[in-house]
């Protein structure tokens, strides 16, 4: 179900379209203090801006229900709660199949008892939570230096510069984790958004690939065979709602390549153990080696989209044509870049615990 963990264990809950969705933490540690500010700058970031995205607008003016006392954590469950509060429910229809959604298959494993407004519980509003838990783990890998960054690597078929997988600029990183749409080069930035505005005009969507970078996470973390970084990332990840593939290191190019293309060769430097390359991406066996953590998701064109499609009703078994009505996103690259940015902070945290508490 919503539930993940073993150390700090979380709990999502709401729907698109009920009064609230928010998420429950359990274990998280006493006397963090409650950074609002970077909370609030998170969720913005998260929230859709301009004509690139949805014109639904959620305020996200949270509030804590437990867990928080004078500023700071208190040991006990901590519950935030967000209001939806800009919703149009008479947009969706039950019946009518919308193409790629959840709604056929949330309909027959919770015999049409699922809220299918918006896309109910499996709706990427429920993200916003999300991120408000990345900001709260951020506050304690902050102080062991670990550093989580994204940004789009594509939109389309234009791609932006790669990340320095071995010798990352910090600076730029810390840059890109504060932007509303990370991007390396400002030069692509521009293309990407006339991607996305071009394929709004046609009443489409277009998708893309985000490429994400961990540094300062020490040798050591992770367990096989089911435990493994890898594993426990993918877990978290696949969970986002448009999240459809992942690759760790250099992935699937080294499918073409020799083992003495792709293996990394270990060197001293500073009296340190590291690897001349990072095609591993930082991970060997399931366990952190050291070096930067590296990995890119692919992001599926957003579904909802104004062009006629073929779908089914429900209620008369027969095929139809649906033409979406109602506020969508024609590319929600821009957004889930800072959920993958806090869903893989807390994966961070979460490995951390598990082998040394926290």
């Amino acid at each position: 179900m919503s539930t993940f963990g073993k150390s700090i264990i979380i709990s999502l809950f709401g729907e698109s379209h009920g009064p609230y969705v928010g998420i429950t933490i359990h274990n998280f540690p006493a006397g963090i203090p409650i950074p609002e500010d970077e909370i609030k700058a998170a969720l913005s970031r998260r929230r859709p801006k301009d004509s690139f995205s949805t014109s639904r607008q959620e305020q996200d003016n949270y509030k804590w229900v437990s867990g928080v006392f004078n500023g700071k954590t208190t040991g006990a469950p901590l519950t935030i709660l967000l209001p939806n509060n800009d919703t149009k429910s008479k947009d969706y229809n039950q019946a009518i199949l919308r193409p790629s959604h959840a709604d056929f298959t949330a309909n027959i494993r919770y015999d049409g008892y699922n809220d299918y407004r918006g896309g109910g519980h499996f709706s990427g509003r429920l993200t916003a939570p999300l991120v408000v838990l990345g900001v709260l783990c951020d506050q304690i890998l902050s102080q062991k230096r670990i550093l989580v960054s994204s940004h789009i690597a594509s939109v389309h078929n234009i791609k932006d510069q790669s990340f320095n997988t071995v010798n990352p600029d910090i600076d730029l990183l810390k840059m890109l984790k504060q932007s509303d749409f990370p991007v390396i080069n400002p030069q692509t930035k521009e293309k990407f958004k006339q991607t996305i505005l071009q394929a709004k005009n046609i009443q489409d969507s277009v998708g893309g690939v985000i490429e994400t970078i961990v540094t300062g996470m020490p040798t050591g973390y992770g367990d096989p065979f089911f435990e493994k970084v890898e594993s426990i990332i993918s877990h978290l990840l696949f969970s986002i709602p448009s999240v459809k593939g992942l690759e760790f290191g250099a992935g699937f190019n080294m499918t073409e390549k020799f083992g003495s293309d792709v293996n990394d060769s270990y060197i001293i430097e500073k009296d340190s153990i590291k690897t001349t390359t990072n095609n591993s991406g930082g991970i060997q066996g399931g366990i952190t080696n050291g070096m930067p953590i590296t990995f890119k998701t692919a992001i599926k064109p957003t579904p909802s989209i104004g062009k006629a499609q073929r779908t089914v009703n429900l209620n008369t078994m027969q095929e139809t044509v649906l033409k979406l009505k109602g506020r969508h996103d024609p590319a929600i690259i821009h957004r889930v870049v800072h959920v993958i940015n806090a869903l893989t902070s807390y994966a961070m945290l979460e490995l951390i615990a598990r082998k040394d508490g926290i």
